[in-house]
């Protein structure tokens, strides 16, 4: 009995030892070899003996061909004084990589690899019109590698690229801005590059508060530079952008029309008026704040000029010369004060003025041209009545005299019989030179005030010439600079 006992405990510790060794077996093995996911797996594989200096092609005579495209997300500045663009895009590059392939189905239908971009050989493609110190690489994205060996690489990139601006219709002006991106160092040979489409993926665009995109394009070119014999192809992407002018109307054309309008106000001041001038200057030192902050934002080329300089140009010009004729009719006022007259060429043509604004004149009409028939009427008048006087009064004594020039009735001529006919005819003669004398001080007067008011007319006439003259100087310049040119203008992508 105790030996069917002991064999039964024998045979269950017989049973027991193998699967105790087998379980620590199994454990030994699961701790020296873990388990890979299955990209781990693809990793390991693509990246042995892979070499990202090299071009990933077996048979050298063959070129890597890389498309490259640009996703267009924002234009961030503009700057015309150094003349560069600045614009944040994906850079799109495309190309096979022949030694990046692999079976789907070996890797439970693994078909598409993320892969560290600085793992892979990437082409150089650079901006060749680029205004950065090219410190800075691309993004490190992540390339995404297909079964076939296809490499699909977007880094986002923020590039600087010179742009020339054409300030010519500042501020209603167009540019074309072109970004040329190409291999560097690898000829077309080795590294062929080819455009994506012929244009710009406008789908995630932000659009700017300064610029309004008209039009973009891309083009592949083949050129040959000197330091090499091989051809090197490059894709040149074309934006092309116009300027929004509501910013400008607002803060420049506009205030610049009130400043003009200032200056024609300047023609209805009084030409004896001394402010006319000082309006002038005051609106000129007004232009000129503008154009200083005009010409702060342009870059300083003497290639182009920009249509607002060439208005504020010619408003100043219309101001200055309103300053000089301002001054030159308020000469024109004062000559009157020298007791000159006008002369009878522009006495014609004041008159001349007048009838063409529909102006009436109170002093200065055709009679006036006649001096000597008008002097010869005032001698004669003033011999009648000195006739008239000897014949009434030659009996009557000088008191007679001034109660007739008052309107009084004569008195009895018993009180001056008494007189000495010799003395009457003394105290006659002596009231009448007086009386002559007064008549021609008052002549005088009259002439002088006469000249006076001719000139002070005439520098009216002229002003209110002047004032239609600037007015469509102002209007036509206004409107042709800032309406008219700027339609003509002929832009184009393809220029």
């Amino acid at each position: 009995m105790l030996l069917y006992v002991t064999l039964a405990l024998i045979g269950v510790f017989l049973l027991c030892v193998p699967l105790k060794v087998t379980s620590e077996y199994q454990i030994c093995i699961n701790k020296s070899t873990p388990v890979m996911t299955d990209e781990q797996r693809l990793y390991t594989v693509l990246m042995k003996d892979y070499d990202r200096n090299t071009r990933p092609v077996f048979n050298a005579s063959h070129p890597v061909n890389v498309s490259v495209g640009i996703t267009l997300t924002q234009i961030f500045d503009v700057d015309e004084k150094n003349q560069v663009i600045t614009t944040n895009i994906w850079l799109d590059q495309e190309w096979k990589d022949e030694k990046l392939t692999w079976d789907p189905a070996h890797y439970n239908g693994l078909s598409v690899l993320r892969v560290p971009c600085k793992s892979l050989w990437l082409p150089d493609i650079v901006l060749y019109n680029s205004a950065e110190d090219y410190t800075q690489g691309f993004m490190e994205a992540l390339a995404m590698v297909s079964s076939n060996g296809n490499v699909f690489w977007p880094p986002i990139v923020k590039l600087r690229s010179t742009c020339a601006i054409d300030i010519t219709y500042f501020p209603f002006d167009d540019q074309i801005c072109r970004m040329k991106v190409g291999s560097w160092a690898y000829d077309g040979f080795q590294v062929d590059v080819f455009n994506r489409s012929n244009s710009i993926d406008l789908s995630n665009f932000v659009s700017n508060g300064e610029w309004e995109l008209i039009g973009v394009k891309a083009v592949r070119n083949v050129v040959k530079y000197q330091c090499c014999p091989e051809s090197f192809p490059d894709v040149t992407f074309t934006l092309h952008i116009s300027r929004r002018t509501l910013y400008y109307t607002y803060n420049v054309i506009i205030p610049c029309v009130m400043l003009s309008v200032l200056t024609l106000l300047g023609f209805w001041m009084r030409p004896d008026s001394g402010e006319k001038v000082t309006l002038g200057l005051t609106v000129l030192l007004a232009f000129s704040v503008f154009m200083l902050l005009i010409a702060e934002n342009m870059p300083a080329t003497s290639s182009f000029v920009p249509l607002i300089g060439i208005y504020l140009t010619t408003v100043m010009a219309l101001t200055s010369m309103s300053v000089i004729l301002a001054v030159v009719t308020s000469n024109i006022n004062q000559r009157g004060f020298k007791e000159t007259d006008l002369p009878s060429f522009l006495k014609g043509f004041i008159i001349f003025l007048s009838k063409t604004m529909c102006m009436k004149l109170a002093h200065i009409n055709y009679e006036n041209l006649d001096e000597v028939k008008l002097e010869q009427i005032r001698n004669g008048m003033r011999d009648n009545y000195a006739r008239h006087m000897k014949t009434t009064f030659s009996n009557d004594s000088g008191c007679n005299l001034i109660e007739y020039e008052n309107g009084e009735p004569r008195a009895s001529g018993n009180a001056n019989a008494r007189l000495n006919p010799g003395d009457r005819n003394w105290e006659l003669q002596e009231i009448l030179n007086r009386l002559q004398i007064l008549i021609q001080k008052e002549e005088e007067k009259e002439k002088s005030d006469t000249l006076a008011k001719r000139w002070m007319e005439a520098s009216e006439v002229i002003d209110r010439f002047l004032f239609w003259v600037f007015v469509f100087g102002t209007v036509i310049s206004s409107v042709f600079l800032l309406i008219i040119y700027p339609t003509i203008k002929e832009v184009s992508v393809d220029s």
